[in-house]
């Protein structure tokens, strides 16, 4: 299908996050833009409010009229949509054209100089300080997030569409549909079993996603890992490290040594090395399309960050509180790192909604081992999403496995009273579950109690 010609764009599941890009890139695109999801959500406000047609029930009956036109209408669906889904079955039926999120995406990119960002860990941030960057230099981008950038409260960037900056998502195999000119990986460790079975299958969809590069394409790898490309690192060997690192005033301020120069004065606002290694590959991206190093310390600057991506709720002398998306043993040791990096000494409770039975019990040991190194901690029972229960994985198990002697396992109905009942000075949510929706009503409890 040729998105140029066709009017009518449909989504079910529009309220994914990277559905929703997606449906923001096809309105300013002039198309008419209509979807399902089974909740009503910010991200399906925002989508309102844009003149979107959301609806929330599953029936044919919903689906406006114009997009019932067949030759007119593409229909995107996500994976996570399950198979018996009566508007799926109807468009499969009636033979519509079909595409899956990220073949849409690969078609969007594949024509324009695409900047793509692959890794088990620290895409979301990464893709977004890379559309900003761009933005803020003035480059004719189109960036689409995985997550919601607090510089544009969005998760679509728009200043042009002759370069694109893409998360290049492993689950599925969704970001072997690209076909980048750059693309950055930044880690590989085992995740999405339920998909691929064993880690060594993970890898290869990586080695795979590597050869996806168009001719002379630049391929950028964390320092380490087992892939050829341009290194980077954080005080090492690599082609792009990270130097002279300071933290002042809760910000790192450091100097990026290239393969033919060393530039100084970074200034990053965001806490935690795995946060400082995120910048670095924008910036080593940034530097080798060609932005000139003043241009690129001065949005770097300006970055925000991305929302549930350590994002600060409150933040006083004598109490923080911070909300963070880590669903992965090893993200949950990132944030750890940062806390104590910007708050030692201090007593920390972390509350943890595990996202999935299948990662649960994939990485039991490790988040066992991830989430002792807290002070305290409230163990929510496990989001399923798109899973059904397991025998014998449950949060009353996972809690047997976390070597800490201040730890409970928790009620949602209880969370604001359990989190009031603690002295921690500072209090961290974590999971990708639907606990960032408990998020504003702890902080309102939070104020209330604190008198802030």
């Amino acid at each position: 299908m040729n998105l140029k010609t066709i009017h009518n764009v449909y989504f079910i599941g529009i309220g994914g996050i990277g559905m929703s890009a997606l449906a923001r890139y096809f309105v300013a695109q002039g198309k008419s833009v209509a979807g399902y999801d089974k909740t009503k959500t910010e991200i399906t406000e925002a989508l309102v409010e844009l003149g979107i047609d959301v609806h929330f029930e599953d029936t044919v009956d919903q689906i406006p009229a114009a997009f019932l036109d067949k030759e007119q209408t593409l229909i995107v669906y996500t994976p996570a949509i399950p198979k018996d889904h009566a508007e799926f079955k109807f468009f499969k039926d009636q033979n519509f054209e079909i595409l899956k999120r990220s073949a849409v995406l690969g078609e969007i990119t594949k024509n324009t100089f695409c900047l793509a960002v692959a890794g088990t860990h620290g895409k979301t941030t990464t893709t977004s300080i890379l559309g900003h960057l761009l933005y803020e230099c003035n480059v004719p981008v189109t960036a689409f997030l995985g997550g919601v950038s607090e510089n544009y409260n969005s998760n679509f960037i728009l200043n042009g569409t002759e370069v694109t900056v893409v998360e290049a998502d492993e689950f599925d195999r969704s970001f072997l549909t690209l076909s980048p000119d750059m693309a950055a990986i930044t880690s590989m460790d085992a995740d999405h079993l339920d998909i691929y079975g064993e880690a060594a299958e993970l890898e290869k969809s990586f080695v795979e996603f590597t050869k996806k590069l168009k001719p002379n394409g630049k391929l950028f790898v964390k320092n380490g890992l087992p892939l050829e490309g341009i290194t980077y690192g954080i005080e090492d060997d690599a082609a792009y490290t990270a130097q002279n690192i300071k933290i002042i005033n809760g910000s790192y301020e450091f100097d990026v040594k290239t393969p033919n120069e060393t530039l100084h004065n970074f200034k990053f606002n965001l806490p935690g090395r795995h946060n400082l290694s995120n910048a670095l590959i924008a910036l080593a991206m940034s530097v080798e399309y060609g932005i000139p190093h003043h241009q690129l310390a001065k949005a770097l600057a300006s970055y925000k960050g991305v929302k549930r991506r350590f994002t600060y709720q409150i933040k006083t002398d004598n109490l923080v509180f911070i909300d963070d998306y880590a669903h992965h043993p090893e993200e949950i040791n990132a944030v750890h790192q940062a806390v104590r990096e910007m708050y030692p000494n201090k007593k920390v409770l972390a509350i943890f909604q595990p996202h999935l039975y299948s990662r649960t019990r994939d990485f039991a040991d490790d988040f066992g081992k991830s989430l002792s190194q807290f002070d305290e901690v409230l163990l929510l029972d496990i989001y399923p999403a798109r899973e059904l229960p397991m025998e014998g994985i449950t949060s009353e198990w996972l809690l047997t496995k976390i070597e800490n002697n201040n730890k409970k396992l928790i009620q949602k109905s209880a969370l604001i009273s359990e989190i009031l009942a603690s002295n921690a000075p500072v209090i961290l949510t974590i999971g990708a579950g639907d606990i960032g929706e408990q998020v504003k009503h702890i902080k309102q409890a939070l104020q209330l109690e604190n008198k802030l």
